[in-house]
């Protein structure tokens, strides 16, 4: 059998907020309840599980998404339309601006929770400039 990511969790103060807007931003369906959790299912089987944690007890993680250059103009455009802060790094040096890493593009931001989200057109070491 492969080996392949089902699903992690993702602290969050207000779940079912932060799941729909995840949702909203990448274009996928809305999140699903399942027990605890507001579930956000993206296309590779993957599910982000969103749980309610106090503010202290949130964990701030990273999740990169690897996107077409339709979809990242797509996710880019809504998070624009937000009036979103995004940056071309993830120590947020480098505000307002994509970046190009190996020949792709790519963007950060940030969740209501404080969480880095990221979508990429190409994996980091692919190749490219």
């Amino acid at each position: 059998m492969a080996i392949h990511l089902n699903h992690t969790i993702v602290h969050a103060r207000d779940p079912a907020a932060s799941a729909q807007f995840l949702s909203d931003i990448l274009g996928v369906p809305g999140p699903k309840p399942f027990g605890p959790f507001m579930e956000v299912h993206v296309d590779n089987d993957v599910t982000l599980a969103f749980i309610r944690a106090e503010p202290d007890e949130i964990i701030v993680e990273h999740y990169a998404f690897l996107v077409s250059e339709g979809e990242f103009d797509q996710i880019f455009g809504r998070i624009r339309e937000r009036g979103l802060q995004y940056w071309a790094d993830p120590a947020h040096r480098h505000p307002g601006v994509i970046n190009h890493n190996d020949g792709g593009r790519g963007v950060y931001w940030n969740d209501p929770n404080g969480h880095y989200l990221e979508i990429i057109t190409r994996p980091y070491g692919s190749g490219g400039a």
